[in-house]
């Protein structure tokens, strides 16, 4: 019997594939059978987790150094890639995050961000997830096939305090996605697939010190998230990894344009 769940031999592109998320997410997909082509920004760190993964399947990774900016970096990338590997089958978005400058202190009001520190912000999300999809997703275009996942945040659905200019930036993610969506499937056929998945709260490097305190308990942001998440508590980076093998496989094939939450609950429940 056919698995429609098989992601085996597809060539996976993965921004931010080095950050606590995609490293997760890379680390799992090679397990399932996929090649992947990890990009990011600081080359050490690159090396690092590719050698992990091919240690633990040889020969099951790459990597590039690269920021999501960089248009013309991202079509070198692209041209290397299609040397190498003839084909692209699928492709996360997965670079993005805050700015501490652009994260108001509770003293502080939205008067006191800087518009340069907000555009970095939107633009490393944003246009981060854009730029990539536009260069790589050509060539799942040419093929007529390929699956593409965005990552957008529970930022996105409603206000978080604090979160201007990453909320404005996955709010843009979402609606980019169903644009994406629509014009690939209508355009370049059937096979063309677009989605994101919007996690809920997972503690992280970028958000640590807003959720936890030096010893480990809740602080009040933290503490009011998981009185809003019926689960009961925050996400496992291994939590998405069943979400992303299911939209790169055909068992998402009819599957386009949607937005998945993987978030606890979090986005269902008013708190009430």
């Amino acid at each position: 019997m056919e698995d429609i769940f098989s992601i085996e031999k597809k060539v996976i592109v993965i921004t931010g594939g080095a950050g606590s998320l995609g490293a997760s997410i890379a680390e799992y997909l090679v397990q399932k059978g996929a090649v992947l082509i990890i990009l990011g920004r600081t080359s050490s760190t690159l090396l690092k987790h590719v050698n992990k993964l091919n240690k633990l399947i040889p020969s099951s990774s790459s990597s590039y150094t690269a920021d999501v900016l960089n248009e013309e970096k991202l079509k070198e990338i692209r041209e290397n890639i299609l040397n190498q590997y003839g084909r692209i089958d699928g492709l996360i978005n997965a670079a993005g995050g805050n700015l501490a400058e652009a994260t108001p202190n509770s003293d502080q009001t939205i008067f006191d961000i800087l518009p340069d520190d907000l555009k970095k912000v939107i633009d490393l999300n944003l246009m981060g997830t854009v730029l990539p999809s536009f260069i790589f997703g050509k060539i799942m275009a040419n093929q007529h096939s390929g699956s593409i996942i965005n990552i957008s945040s529970m930022a996105s659905k409603q206000v978080l305090t604090r979160v201007l200019g990453y909320s404005m930036g996955k709010a843009g993610v979402e609606i980019f996605t169903k644009w994406m969506a629509m014009e690939l499937a209508t355009k370049f056929g059937e096979k063309m697939r677009v989605n994101a998945i919007a996690p809920g709260f997972f503690i992280g490097k970028q958000n640590k010190e807003l959720l936890l305190n030096e010893d480990g308990s809740y602080t009040r942001r933290g503490r009011n998230i998981i009185k809003k998440t019926p689960m009961g508590r925050f996400g496992y980076v291994s939590d998405l990894n069943g979400s992303v093998q299911y939209l790169l496989s055909d068992a998402s094939k009819f599957v386009t344009g949607t937005i998945l939450n993987v978030d606890g609950g979090f986005s269902s429940f008013s708190g009430i």
